[in-house]
């Protein structure tokens, strides 16, 4: 049973569900639904897991190639192809059913248009071209606003800057883990950043996209959505991220630094969608 558990990616699916309760409480405003916000997070959960047993699905090949996934149920013939397509399946529809008579019809194209990005594009083309990363980003971040989303049925400024700004936070902190695992993907032949255009292009890269993220997160408070905690917290946290990536100039472990991006990412990102309820205007 542990190794359906571990098919869903748990890690991933409790990271972007923290996410999801952000834009929700971004969107409530003070003003809490709990039937509707369990909704919201059991049904995109349902969604992202079934999401993950797919890409497990698609990727059980390559798995096999990389060290950190030659383990995983499929990639080791510990889960049957056909088993991992129903268990996906009856998850899809679980999480979807869920949305559909406890949310509205916006949240519930929300959510598919994301497991179609990362079911489908991201899945069937990561190891085809150098965008795969950018193709994830979109993906990842659909959760805050299938969020918002189920609050507001509408997707307005609000909406559209958590999706920036999870789409500016995710490709740094995707690159972190190209770093991470550069000799796996390598070996694998999956085209990320660092492998096709270099680690100093890569370390651009993410100097660029973080100095984006934090333009992005202050426009929340710029559209008068969150207060100045929030402000004070984004700006420092989001500074400091940037002051780790251009460390990485200097750095004379690429690997040992990228780890170092990937932590300060998580901690950034759960940050802000912790100081958001209690900083809403």
């Amino acid at each position: 049973m542990i190794n359906y558990y571990l098919l869903t990616k748990p890690g991933i699916v409790l990271g972007n569900l923290i996410t999801v309760a952000a834009g929700f409480f971004l969107a409530s405003k003070g003003t809490f639904h709990l039937k509707l916000f369990l909704a919201a997070l059991a049904g995109l959960g349902f969604i992202m897991a079934s999401a993950c047993v797919f890409n497990n699905y698609i990727d059980r090949g390559v798995d096999k190639k990389m060290k950190r996934t030659q383990k995983r149920a499929l990639a080791s013939g510990q889960i049957s192809e056909k088993s991992a397509i129903l268990f996906g399946t009856a998850l899809g529809i679980i999480g979807f059913g869920i949305l559909y008579f406890y949310t509205n019809l916006l949240t519930v194209g929300v959510a598919a248009i994301g497991f179609f990005v990362y079911v489908v594009l991201y899945s069937m083309w990561k190891c085809r071209t150098v965008y795969g990363t950018a193709i994830g980003s979109i993906a990842g971040a659909v959760p805050p606003v299938v969020g918002y989303c189920a609050v507001t049925n509408r997707f307005d400024i609000g909406a559209l800057v958590l999706f920036v700004m999870l789409v500016l936070w995710q490709m740094p902190h995707f690159f972190a883990i190209a770093l991470m695992h550069f000799e796996d993907y390598k070996r694998a032949g999956i085209p990320v950043l660092p492998i096709t255009k270099g680690i100093f292009r890569t370390k651009v890269h993410m100097v660029l996209y973080i100095f984006g993220f934090i333009i992005a997160a202050i426009l929340l408070t710029f559209f008068g959505y969150t207060g100045n905690f929030y402000l004070v917290v984004a700006a420092t946290i989001g500074l400091a991220w940037l002051g780790l990536s251009l460390k990485g100039f200097a750095s004379e472990n690429d690997k040992l630094w990228g780890r170092h991006m990937f932590r300060l990412s998580l901690v950034l990102i759960t940050a802000i969608s912790v100081v958001i309820p209690f900083d809403i205007v």
